[in-house]
């Protein structure tokens, strides 16, 4: 197995550059043009990140990640902040530098909380905007209860922070076929340019990734190992974890590469960004090294075989009593086979 944390960051810097994605301004409505700007397709997620995240965050972009994923429900945005501080100063590099994502909660859905709820993202971050900003879910929830907001208001007030350069890209995240055709339908100047949804390869998404891409909306895939995180609690049905899948330690042992690596690339070959997530060093390094984990079609192929599991490991309609991922592969855990 490579030994990846021989390799200098510079060098790891210089491979991240080469593998970016536009995000293109013309989308299906006519908009003003943005800033140009490129999401490195590789990626570094926060979620459930609690163990030394700002050194986390730190030896990222040490390393050569200049994509942060965040969240305000994540908890942890002001460590990351420092993370990013601390970052930035080791490197020399700034604020205009990386690439910084955060994402509207739920409970902030009303559309005069808006602006506020990235405001203090900003705030914790202590990046001055952002790059892009998602709505989390097209749920809105309050003591009231769920889904009394139309996630088309919202939308609406999402549309306003680039127009007031609060971030110069919006998105959406685990939203339908359905409801992402109708932010499509309803946005005024500002359409959706990313859309963030769980992607591994126990859970494909060929179809509606392709939808994406013929719409000029670009996907980002969370959870590239497949639910290994211990809140998905995916039951006694779950497929063997993707990172001992036969499958993938087979092909990760024929390329030289790690089973890690093996999934990112496949992320990174259908031209999504991959947000993986770790707090130790190795891994951290690890994981950006899946640059140089050169796939040939054969694994490809190999690896589409998995899809046939349809294994959605994060899905809370049950627990929020709403809908979810309707018309998408185990919107209701029924796990059917790939056709």
């Amino acid at each position: 197995m490579r030994s990846v944390l021989s390799l200098l960051p510079l060098a790891a810097f210089a491979l991240a550059q080469q593998h970016q994605v536009a995000i293109k301004e013309d989308n299906i409505q006519p908009v003003r043009p943005l800033v140009q700007e490129a999401i490195s397709l590789l990626g570094f997620g926060t979620w459930r990140l609690t163990d030394n995240t700002s050194e986390a965050v730190s030896w990222a972009i040490q390393t050569g990640y200049r994509h942060i994923d965040c969240a305000a429900a994540y908890g942890n945005e002001r460590e990351v902040g420092e993370g990013i501080r601390d970052g930035l100063a080791k490197t020399g590099l700034s604020r205009d530098d990386l690439w910084i994502t955060s994402k509207l909660w739920n409970d902030q859905h009303d559309p005069k909380k808006v602006e506020a709820a990235i405001d203090a993202s900003i705030e914790k971050l202590g990046v001055g905007y952002l790059n892009l900003y998602l709505m989390h879910w097209s749920v809105a929830q309050n003591a009231i209860g769920l889904n009394y907001i139309d996630y088309l208001d919202t939308w609406e007030a999402m549309e306003d922070l680039v127009d007031k350069g609060k971030t110069h890209h919006i998105g959406v995240a685990n939203f339908s076929p359905h409801e992402i055709k109708e932010v499509l339908k309803h946005s005024k100047s500002h359409p959706p340019q990313v859309h963030q949804m769980e992607l591994h390869p126990y859970l494909q998404q060929a179809d509606f990734v392709k939808w994406h891409q013929d719409h000029n909306i670009h996907v980002t895939a969370y959870s590239p190992f497949a639910g290994t995180n211990p809140v998905y609690g995916p039951g006694d049905d779950a497929p063997t974890p993707l990172l001992n899948n036969s499958v993938i330690k087979e092909i990760a042992k024929d390329r030289d590469c790690t089973p890690a690596q093996v999934a990112i690339m496949w992320g990174l070959t259908r031209g999504t960004s991959v947000i993986p997530k770790s707090s130790h060093k190795e891994y951290i390094t690890e994981n950006l090294y899946s640059l140089q984990c050169i796939l040939e079609e054969e694994d490809l192929k190999k690896i589409h075989k998995l899809g046939k599991e349809h294994f959605r490991f994060n899905n809370p309609a049950a627990s929020w009593g709403v809908p979810l991922y309707e018309d998408l592969e185990d919107s209701l855990g029924e796990h059917k086979e790939h056709s």
